[in-house]
């Protein structure tokens, strides 16, 4: 069983700063890949982030690019994303997701574990 916990939501007002962690716990992958999804209320859920298990290859939603940061620790099973600039569109509850193997993955499907999500609210 594999477990992932997202922490670090919140209320912001526009402009200002978040940092999202995921703690992965539970059975052990030899490496996986993850990604940050959010869904926003009455839309589809979107990939906003991901990084594979190196950390060396990255994707970002066009929406993000420049404010948005993924990072992880793999001593600490941990992965990141630290929100700047950010606007009330941004609002959503925010999900880590885990897939196996080193490779990032930019498909919904991929992704095989799930946390429960965070709430992420950004005032204008």
């Amino acid at each position: 069983q594999v477990q992932l916990v997202e922490s670090g939501g919140g209320l912001v007002q526009a402009g200002g700063s978040l940092r999202l962690s995921c703690a992965v716990s539970g059975r052990t992958f030899i490496s996986y890949a993850m990604g940050w999804f959010r869904q926003a209320p009455g839309k589809e859920r979107e990939l906003v982030t991901a990084i594979s298990w190196s950390g060396t290859s990255t994707y970002y939603a066009d929406s993000v690019v420049g404010r948005f940061t993924i990072s992880r620790d793999n001593a600490k099973n941990t992965v990141y994303l630290q929100m700047n600039s950010l606007k009330p569109e941004d609002t959503a509850v925010y999900y880590c997701a885990l897939k196996q193997g080193p490779a990032i993955a930019t498909m919904t499907g991929q992704y095989a574990y799930w946390g429960q999500g965070t709430q992420v609210t950004v005032s204008s």
